[in-house]
């Protein structure tokens, strides 16, 4: 095929921009940048739908702000002897077709690979590379083993099980996916979708929208755009674990074999909705029998690594990926291709199979920009779960307090839940869900700017539908690394319902904070008709006591001594996950909301606890 239109020099690196036909037909906008001479060149790939000259603000350093367009990353690429390709995904800005949220990306990402290495400019070794997106694309072109496909850059992102994390996560609908609609489909400006169009999506006032919940085909903030109406609902809708979420765009973890031999580096953030699928990735990954994968974990929100805070809440100046992993993001990716594609730099045995930021540690006070200094500083490991992780069951007890040992007799602790008044949102491994909520640490506490938090504001702590269990001050520094689990003993008056958990590090009173500080590390639900199956999902009878399992995002965090390890439990978090009307109606829909007397059951044969995941002899840096 012939490279037309738009011949550009740039700084010894000629760009030219072609429509790439796919299996069906349908083309797809991309662009080329090449070194101006020599060849053939290793290709690097990336395949976003946020348009591949737009702007993108995660491709900033910590000393230059500024954002770069994704067409400037690929000319600092080609600028060290890579052919870049960098491709709009169909039906997005200009490449031809209908968009489909994830789909489709295995087959578009195979041809596209195909095409590329039919290319006189190509050598024949592929690297790929991007964020959030562009990394569930290169998951999903992987499912298909194309040839040519040498290496891989994935960072937050390429689902390992978008069912158990990205799109639902313990059988909750992520509701990121609809601000993510919303906000997306207004870039659109075609024949398809007029001004007029635009206009009308664009005044939707979508708070309002979410305070109205329950939605329905056609009445819905997305009526003016059906395909993203209807895609979004296809996922809302399901919510068992069938062949729709086995699809090779969303369930990596069913084909982890393609990716023998091929070297993948994982990066992720804590704050991140994409972290599990990272430690997923690289365990389903590495333990291959020529699997290589490499992981970095950063105390981060969703590819901000370049800064040093997430929320509320400053992790001091080694945070940064810049001039502390790499001199920054750009040179850090060229040092992975360089040593796999051109095989410039070998791996040493003494590199780090497992690099991950440890958060606290910090002096505790307020910073210079009004943050919590929580600290952390960089760790190394072999593997993950960190070799010698012990999990340490610290049980619940109906005094309210955390405890390693359980206790003798049983109990029971409940609370009445109404899903007309959510427990809000603070904070959290969330993405693209502003305006409504934001990701990171923060202080447990609502205010007038939190989404859903009505008067009289206050710590969450002190809401009736929340049961608060804490440990007595710490004795000594306590370092959680790894996967946490939550085992609740529950009974419900309602066939279904959920129950959240979410872990915090309570900070005592300070002259800075006088009320202490209660930064939430962690959190998970669970939706009680999952909870022996996902594929077949069962109600519960009024009154039985049922085993539940909520798994959180992965973590790392120092527990100072005299800090208190905090368990919040409660049915709710909202807008970061749909509400359970309680009455068992089928998912994404049920206009009728019923309350719920939930109840947890504590000691004895029913000792409900959260395990937590102990590095031993690592308190300090």
């Amino acid at each position: 095929m012939n490279l037309e239109e738009n011949q550009l020099e740039m700084a010894n690196v000629v760009k030219t921009t072609t429509m790439v036909a796919m299996r069906d037909g349908v083309r797809l906008a991309t662009d080329v940048y090449l070194p101006a001479t020599g060849g053939p060149f290793p290709v690097l790939l990336e395949r976003t739908p946020y348009g591949r000259n737009a702007e993108t603000r995660r491709e900033r350093t910590a000393v230059y702000d500024q954002p770069m367009r994704r067409g400037e990353v690929a000319e600092q690429f080609a600028r060290y002897g890579y052919a870049v390709v960098v491709q709009d995904c169909r039906g997005r800005f200009d490449s031809e077709g209908r968009f489909t949220k994830y789909l489709g990306e295995a087959n578009d990402g195979a041809d596209t690979l195909a095409w590329l290495t039919s290319q006189s400019w190509c050598n024949g070794r592929v690297g790929t590379y991007g964020l959030s997106y562009a990394a569930h694309t290169q998951t999903a072109l992987a499912s298909q083993r194309p040839a040519g496909l040498t290496a891989m850059f994935l960072e937050c992102g390429g689902f390992s099980n978008a069912y158990r994390g990205g799109i639902r996560h313990g059988g909750a609908f992520e509701l990121k996916q609809a601000t993510w609609a919303f906000k997306n489909a207004q870039c659109l400006e075609t024949d398809a979708h007029d001004t007029a169009t635009m206009q009308a999506l664009a005044a939707e006032d979508i708070g309002a929208w979410f305070a109205a919940l329950p939605w329905r085909r056609g009445h819905s903030p997305l009526k003016w755009v059906p395909e993203y109406e209807d895609y979004l609902f296809e996922q809302w809708e399901r919510g068992t674990f069938d062949d729709y979420w086995r699809q090779p765009e969303l369930y990596a973890a069913g084909h982890y074999d393609v990716f023998d031999g091929i070297p993948v580096m994982l990066m992720c953030g804590w704050w991140d909705p994409y972290a599990q699928t990272t430690t997923d990735n690289y365990v389903g990954i590495s333990r291959r029998k020529n699997g290589v994968a490499r992981m970095v974990l950063g105390p981060w929100t969703h590819g901000e690594r370049s800064v040093t805070h997430a929320g509320d809440v400053d992790f001091g100046p080694q945070a940064c990926l810049d001039g502390v992993l790499a001199a920054n993001y750009v040179q850090m990716r060229l040092a992975w291709f360089d040593r796999w594609l051109q095989g410039q730099v070998q791996e040493s045995a003494a590199d780090p199979v497992v690099r991950y930021f440890r958060m606290g540690g910090g002096s505790g006070g307020r910073t210079a920009e009004g943050r919590l200094d929580h600290g952390g500083g960089w760790l190394s490991a072999s593997d993950w779960p960190v070799p010698g992780t012990r999990f340490v069951p610290w049980y619940l007890h109906g005094d309210g307090t955390l405890a390693v040992r359980p206790a003798e007799q049983g109990s029971v602790l409940e609370y009445e839940f109404d899903p007309s008044d959510p427990v809000p949102t603070i904070g959290g491994s969330i993405t693209s869900g502003e305006p409504l909520m934001t990701a990171g640490a923060y202080d447990q506490r609502t205010h007038e700017n939190i989404f859903g938090a009505g008067l009289p504001y206050g710590p969450l702590s002190e809401r009736d539908d929340i049961l608060v269990f804490q440990s007595p001050p710490l004795e000594q520094d306590l370092e959680v690394t790894g996967p946490v689990v939550i085992k609740l003993w529950i009974s419900s008056s309602a066939p279904d319902t959920d129950f959240t958990a979410k872990l915090i590090d309570l900070y005592p009173p300070s002259v800075d904070y006088p009320e202490g500080y209660a930064m939430n590390i962690t959190d998970g639900i669970l939706r009680c008709r999952y909870r022996r199956s996902w594929e077949h999902p069962e109600m519960l009878t009024p009154g039985e006591v049922a085993e539940i399992t909520i798994e959180p995002m992965p973590t790392s965090n120092l527990f100072k001594k005299g800090h208190r390890i905090r368990l919040d439990i409660s049915s709710s978090n909202f807008p970061r996950f749909d509400v359970n009307p309680n009455t068992g109606a089928p998912e994404g829909g049920g206009s009728e909301r019923v309350k719920a007397l939930n109840r947890v059951h504590l000691g004895g044969a029913e000792a409900s606890h959260i395990l937590l995941p102990v590095v031993p002899g690592r308190a300090g840096l």
